[in-house]
């Protein structure tokens, strides 16, 4: 197999490609996405691992409900470690994958034995050969502009294909900074898939079937992650004072409003997002 191209990762993605090795470790799943809990759990009901995989095993069947019959050809855009496409994949469906990611590339092509096309670019760059049946976004459509998701499946489908969208969503636009913010506000996607000729089908919105996913990272984190870090800064105090005074002024400098953010973020979701399905046909007549 040839070596994937050279791309610049910027620093934040860098910082994401740890978290999804610790987040993989961690939940040993094949899947990078929140889950589709049913039935909901109780309020304070214990969560496990165990149960998100569960989870995320129905949220594939979930998106699988959603794609009409005659569906052949999938683009997977920002298809993450390919435990989506695997599952389309198994269920004779022709899956191509899509990210501007080497580290996503590889587990990609593992995930789908090889067997499946990857496209290691960003949407907005991809120059297809083909057009697609489908064209699948799920947890990757706040990491592009609305134009260019609107504009670029336009450009990708079929005559009447199809746009299958899964993310959070911003119901209040006036919440534009914290952890969720880079979320579309959901009207303005809305208006920018009708302007490319886009004619919504279906949506569901399923935030009370992801929001136990939040709270058990929050639950695991406040276990484990807060105790980590005090062990680890009790360590430094004893071993090198200094450096523990440098560390704790980092950490109140940078660190301490993200963590306050994070476990305040089902708070944050309630209040400001949702969690939509969402089905799009291309009007046969603007393709």
């Amino acid at each position: 197999m040839p070596q994937p191209k050279l791309i610049d990762i910027p620093k934040p993605t860098r910082y994401q490609n740890a978290a999804l090795n610790y987040y993989l470790e961690l939940s040993g799943s094949p899947y990078l996405h929140y889950g589709y809990w049913e039935p909901v759990p109780a309020s304070g009901e214990e969560l496990t691992i165990a149960q998100l995989r569960t989870a995320q095993e129905a949220y594939a069947a979930k998106l699988v409900s959603f794609i009409p019959e005659g569906i052949k050809t999938v683009l997977d855009v920002g298809s993450g470690i390919g435990g989506n496409a695997a599952y389309l994949q198994e269920r004779g469906f022709t899956v191509e994958g899509l990210a501007p990611d080497p580290f996503q590339q590889e587990m990609f092509v593992k995930r789908t034995n090889g067997q499946a096309p990857f496209h290691l670019t960003r949407f907005e760059d991809f120059q297809g050969t083909h057009c697609y049946d489908l064209i699948l976004f799920s947890e990757s459509s706040q990491y592009m502009a609305a134009d260019d998701i609107a504009q670029g499946a336009a450009r990708l489908l079929n005559r009447g294909g199809y746009l299958l969208l899964a993310d959070m969503l911003r119901v209040d636009a006036k919440y534009h900074e914290g952890i969720f913010s880079n979320c579309h506000v959901g009207s303005v996607l809305h208006d920018a898939l009708v302007q490319a000729g886009f004619n919504l089908v279906k949506a569901e919105d399923i935030s009370a079937q992801i929001a136990p996913t939040i709270d058990l990272g929050i639950g695991t984190f406040r276990t484990f992650g807060l105790s980590t870090i005090k062990y680890i800064a009790d360590l430094v105090a004893i071993a090198v004072p200094p450096l523990h005074a440098i560390g704790r002024w980092m950490f109140n400098r940078w660190l301490k409003k993200l963590i306050v953010e994070g476990l305040e973020a089902r708070t944050i979701f309630d209040q400001h997002l949702c969690y939509e399905i969402q089905l799009w046909q291309l009007s046969e007549k603007d393709k």
